[in-house]
């Protein structure tokens, strides 16, 4: 049955609130796994950086060798990392969404705490 035609019918107005509910449950738990699986990237590449630190001082070998690579992981890690500003720029933007959507309550996930602000900052380092 269509979304329009389960709002027509006489009592079946709390299944069509029903299905926006699910809907919006749905996009908020694939948001919350997207920015979970951004921070997991980021902790693997930070275990990655140590190992690569820890293999060439074990193996001896002069700070240039792999210094490409060391530099592209970086690179990676600042993808990422816009990445996850991105996500939180989105989840911000969903939110706001909610308030448009005639029937929608909002569905929460998590810590229930408000969307980061608009105007965060973070001092993100690549350590090495």
């Amino acid at each position: 049955m269509a979304l329009r035609e389960a709002t027509r019918v006489k009592g079946r107005r709390v299944m069509r609130k029903q299905m926006i509910e699910s809907a919006a449950y749905e996009v908020a738990t694939q948001v919350r796994a997207v920015e979970d699986a951004i921070e997991e990237a980021l902790a693997e590449i930070a275990e990655l950086q140590g190992r690569m630190i820890r293999a060439r001082s074990t193996l001896g070998i002069a700070t240039a060798t792999g210094h490409t690579a060391f530099e592209r992981l970086a690179e990676t890690t600042m993808s990422l990392v816009h990445a996850r500003g991105e996500m939180a720029n989105c989840h911000i933007s969903l939110k706001e969404t909610t308030q448009h959507v005639p029937g929608l309550r909002t569905v929460g996930f998590g810590d229930m705490q408000e969307c980061p602000p608009q105007h965060g900052r973070a001092d993100l380092r690549v350590v090495a």
